[in-house]
């Protein structure tokens, strides 16, 4: 049942609070009426995500629908750049992402790429951006933060994340440092499980806060919580409803041991299965309010009126029960009218301002880490891509194109392209699976685009056996490059945007 356009209910200052602590999605490429409609009536803010976006304009179109129902909406996205795209979902990142920016370690590429992916959003009126991570990526065998962490050195994390708040918000788009109190050192999904995390307190200060206090100190807008267990810090609740994490951390003054943040919370996706399959999207919801949160993310994977409606009674119900004081949902609404009055008067007097993309493909070549064997000799003609895909990275999404092979067969006419998968891997064995390779490849150079490859046996002795086969083999790593350099060349992109993918097959076809 949709919210009444009159009757008590729809008139009830806390209902108003309610919804203005939501950010849901919606399916569609323009604004459904019921959004329109219940931003009309107090709904502060939208997500977007891929399903929502198939060019520039259109997006800038949906936008402008919205803002006629409330001119200081906040348009929230998930744009981190390099592999997390939402924008650009059908064609893939123009920027490269952060652990790239880490490679090269320039604060001012970091700045540059940030404002310029700004100008993007600005121009599309988006105004809140659920990024950049400020995660220390401490794991190597992470699942899900790998490439989007700066890296895994904690002072390199943190300069570089003040330095993408920075170039972000200079052109009125707000950023978000996430995911709170850091998820680089789990091996589960939180989209799937609940991590837990099971270090002393004292490690969680000088590794995995450090990033998020250099936010802090740049005046990030938002700080985005994560769905984890931090024993250390909270036993019984994950951090997205650790009243210890939340408040008692993130918000006290650093007078008494916390990172004193005065800007928005948000939680991660509410929907995602570490909290609700623990706790349910509801209760998880009102348990994220209590605990400090601001704002609820939701609409990652259900959304629509129902969820939305359905939310916003379970808060007000849970006020009524005493289960959420007034005062906290009160002070979260007021938190989220304060950042979307920021954003409006953040917004660019000229209107538009188009990015330049040229900054971007500078950034990833200059990323690159290049191995040059023994065996390597320049590429002369065509060759033959062989490209291993692992099972997609929730926060990436199977969508959205990835590689390098696109972009070494226009600079290398004639070029072929085949993609492999840990099924068939599973079904052919390995020594069917190169051979395979082989054949495709004829006379032709091999050139083997992999990610991650450390974290994935059957790609390993795939890339082991090919390259033992034919060592003239060119390799390109696009995840996090942990395994040894291997083949007459190997090329680290440090992302897998094809932008990244565009700088490497320069080099292969330059020789």
């Amino acid at each position: 049942m949709g919210i009444p356009t009159s009757g008590v209910r729809a008139q009830d200052p806390l209902y108003k609070d309610a919804l203005a602590v939501l950010q849901p999605g919606f399916a569609g490429t323009t604004a459904p009426e019921w959004v329109r409609r219940t931003v009309a009536q107090g709904l502060l803010s939208v997500a977007l995500y891929g399903r929502n976006c198939s060019d520039p304009e259109q997006v800038a179109a949906l936008t402008s629908e919205l803002r006629k129902e409330n001119p200081d909406i906040l348009v929230a996205i998930d744009e981190e750049g390099g592999d997390v795209t939402r924008l650009e979902v059908m064609g893939g990142s123009s920027w490269p992402g952060s652990l790239a920016l880490g490679a090269i370690d320039d604060l001012a590429v970091t700045r540059d790429v940030a404002r310029e992916l700004g100008y993007s959003l600005a121009a599309c009126g988006v105004n809140f951006n659920w990024a950049p991570s400020a995660d220390v990526n401490a794991n190597p065998d992470n699942p899900v933060i790998g490439v989007r962490a700066f890296g895994s050195d904690t002072q390199l994390c943190a300069r570089h994340t003040a330095a993408w708040v920075e170039g972000l918000q200079s052109v009125g788009v707000a950023a978000c440092a996430k995911h709170f109190p850091g998820h680089g050192d789990t091996a589960v999904d939180s989209h799937l499980g609940l991590p837990t995390i099971e270090v002393a307190e004292s490690v969680l200060r000088e590794r995995d806060l450090v990033p998020f206090q250099a936010a802090i100190d740049q005046d990030v807008k938002a700080v985005m919580t994560a769905h984890i267990m931090v024993n250390a810090l909270d036993t019984q609740h994950p951090a997205t409803l650790s009243r210890s994490v939340l408040t008692s951390l993130l918000r006290a003054p650093q007078s008494e041991g916390g990172l004193g943040f005065n800007g928005l919370i948000v939680t991660d996706g509410i929907e995602m299965g570490a909290i609700a399959r623990t706790y349910g999207v509801a209760r998880g919801t009102v348990l994220a309010l209590a605990a400090g949160a601001d704002a609820i993310c939701t609409g990652g994977d259900s959304f629509g009126e129902d969820t939305t409606t359905g939310l916003a009674d379970a808060i007000v119900d849970a006020v009524h029960a005493g289960e959420l004081p007034e005062e906290r949902l009160v002070d979260a609404a007021n938190r989220v009218r304060t950042l979307a009055a920021w954003t409006a008067e953040q917004a660019l007097p000229d209107g538009r301002r188009a990015p330049d993309a040229a900054v971007g493909l500078a950034a990833a070549r200059q990323a690159l880490r290049i191995t040059r064997g023994a065996q390597h000799t320049a590429v002369t003609g065509p060759v033959q891509v062989a490209t291993f895909s692992p099972q997609a990275n929730c926060a990436a999404g199977a969508e959205t194109p990835w590689g390098a092979g696109a972009a070494i067969g226009e600079l290398l006419p004639g070029s072929g392209q085949e993609t492999y998968t840990s099924e068939q891997a599973a079904a052919d064995g390995t020594d069917v699976l190169v051979a395979k390779i082989l054949g495709a490849a004829g006379e032709r150079r091999t050139v083997a685009v992999v990610r991650d490859v450390h974290r994935h046996p059957w790609m390993s002795e795939a890339l082991t056996a090919l390259v033992a086969a034919r060592p003239d083999t060119i390799v390109v790593e696009m995840g996090v490059p942990q395994a040894a350099p291997t083949g007459a060349l190997h090329i680290a992109t440090f992302g897998a945007a094809p932008v990244c993918g565009r700088a490497a097959a320069e080099i292969i076809a330059g020789g």
